[in-house]
């Protein structure tokens, strides 16, 4: 069984074992920058030398920094609709068409000419849609929508 502590995960094998390595690489990092800077100082190296080994030094750790410290990518989950909702809220079709092209950020005359309808018609159903959520706003009723599960 892993321990745990008020710190949460912290003292995973897995995070204690990235913490070591992450030591270990940076003291190595800057034993091989001490001793290049030492080279220099005793013009064993010439200055051009002396920086490029520096930036090549920093473009390392950077990429691997880089690549070590960023999130994964999740699993990507297969979002399912809540139709009860939709249901009891009695958001039509339609509707359902207009909120899910609010939160893909377009506007009422781009989400007309998409449904071939006007902006007017596009104003009226939000209006609708945004009663039936209870929202004033659209990002209100884009933050209702995603907590009902009506849009992903």
């Amino acid at each position: 069984m892993p321990r745990r502590n008020s710190l949460g995960n912290l003292l995973q094998p897995a995070a204690l074992r990235f913490a070591a390595l992450t030591g270990l690489v940076l003291a190595l990092g800057a034993a091989a920058l001490s001793w290049v800077s030492l080279q220099h100082s005793v013009r064993l190296i010439p200055t051009e030398l002396y920086a490029i080994a520096i930036a090549i030094f920093f473009a390392v750790l950077g990429g691997w920094a880089g690549h070590s410290l960023t999130a994964r990518r999740p699993e990507t989950r297969v979002f399912s609709r809540n139709d009860a909702a939709m249901a009891s809220l009695g958001v039509t079709v339609r509707e359902y068409e207009v909120l899910t092209h609010i939160a893909g950020g377009r506007t009422n005359k781009e989400i007309a000419r998409k449904l071939g309808v006007s902006p007017n018609t596009i104003k009226s159903q939000a209006a609708s849609l945004f009663g039936k959520l209870g929202a004033a706003r659209r990002i209100d009723a884009i933050r209702k929508a995603r907590a009902l599960s009506l849009i992903p």
